[in-house]
């Protein structure tokens, strides 16, 4: 006699595989409905209470129909929720979503999502057919030209990393012991929110925040944490490229600066991170560390980001190991942290 079942359970199996594969197909337009939401700044409007769709378009300037339809698939998110009267209101989980929110996450959503990030995404089958980025056959020039070039781009830019770092910087400062009376460098330190962090914790600290001057000018490195150790004559700016040297500190900070470029840029940085390093120092690269195995994580997608608009990528702890060797330097430890980076230590090769 034969058995049925194997057929059977053959078909169903195929019919499931299709299932999950169509839904991860369409799950861009969650991403897509996520941004228009952040682009109209609907959960502004949403802070003292549910509103009809009716109510929200006429305050964002939006059409009722669509602006509900976008609500309705992020309600299955988790991030709004539709009451039996038609109305909308924003989630506990949703409420980042707001521009004053506590952790405003608004401007890392424009950021991750601009077309910046979007349209290399797209078209990420360039870089299996021709290896390298997407993002420079789109835009005719690489990503840190264009930035250069756009400076409302940019602005988007540096308004979603702040966006990102504000609920990172906190938990990754504590996350390691920093020196009594050391100096830190903050190498490409943006606006200086980990520094800012850092000093807040650690009374005795000195540091320099060291970036391109246009980046520098919109630092907030004079304002204490709450309930931090007030930052004030304990820091100062130093306008430079990472890629010609770096200020001389005891501690020297890259957090997400080299998953943007390639190992050879990479070990450039490092090597001027090695000569500005005092005795006994630590350099700390602050990046994802990418885990074994196939269990999810958000470093995993971050690198194709990195892979389709720029020329960098996430790394393994044996990748900084590499890079580290080349450089004058060798790895201490990797450190976790409760945000998605972890602290990569290294020190002197010779130490």
């Amino acid at each position: 006699m034969s058995d049925s079942t194997h057929p059977v359970d053959g078909a169903q199996a195929a019919r499931r595989s299709n299932a999950l594969v169509v839904a991860q197909a369409v799950e861009f337009l969650c991403t897509a409905a996520l941004r228009a939401a952040a682009s109209v700044g609907v959960a502004d409007h949403l802070a003292d209470g549910p509103r009809t769709p009716g109510e929200l378009a006429a305050a964002t300037g939006t059409d009722a129909g669509s602006l509900h339809r976008v609500l309705r698939l992020l309600a299955t998110r988790g991030l709004f929720e539709e009451d039996g009267g038609g109305r909308f209101r924003l989630t506990a989980d949703g409420d980042a979503l707001r521009t004053d929110a506590p952790v405003s996450a608004r401007a890392a959503v424009l950021m991750l999502t601009d077309p910046t990030m979007w349209r290399p995404a797209g078209e990420m089958a360039r870089c299996l057919t021709d290896g390298g980025s997407a993002f420079d056959a789109i835009f005719a020039t690489d990503f840190f030209t264009h930035f250069s070039q756009d400076a409302e781009t940019a602005a988007v830019f540096h308004a979603g990393m702040a966006s990102l770092s504000d609920a990172e910087n906190g938990p990754i400062a504590g996350s390691w012991e920093f020196p009594e009376g050391a100096t830190v460098v903050d190498v490409g330190g943006g606006y200086g929110g980990l520094l800012r962090e850092v000093l807040s914790a650690g009374p005795t600290l000195r540091g320099v925040l060291h970036d391109q001057g246009h980046v520098l000018a919109g630092h907030g490195l004079a304002d204490a944490v709450p309930g931090g150790a007030d930052p004030a004559g304990r820091w100062e700016t130093a306008e430079g490229d990472f890629f010609r040297s770096v200020p001389a500190g005891d501690i020297l900070l890259l957090k997400r600066i080299l998953h943007d470029w390639d190992d050879d840029r990479c070990v450039t940085v490092l090597r001027h991170c090695r000569a500005a390093l005092a005795p006994g120092g630590r350099v700390l690269v602050i990046d994802a560390v990418i885990p074994d195995g196939n269990a999810p994580h958000q470093g995993k997608a971050l690198d194709l980001m990195m892979m389709a608009s720029l020329t960098g990528r996430e790394r393994t702890e044996a990748d900084f190991a590499r890079l580290f060797a080349a450089s004058g330097l060798r790895l201490v430890r990797v450190v976790p942290t409760p945000a998605v980076l972890s602290i990569v230590e290294a020190a002197a090769a010779e130490e």
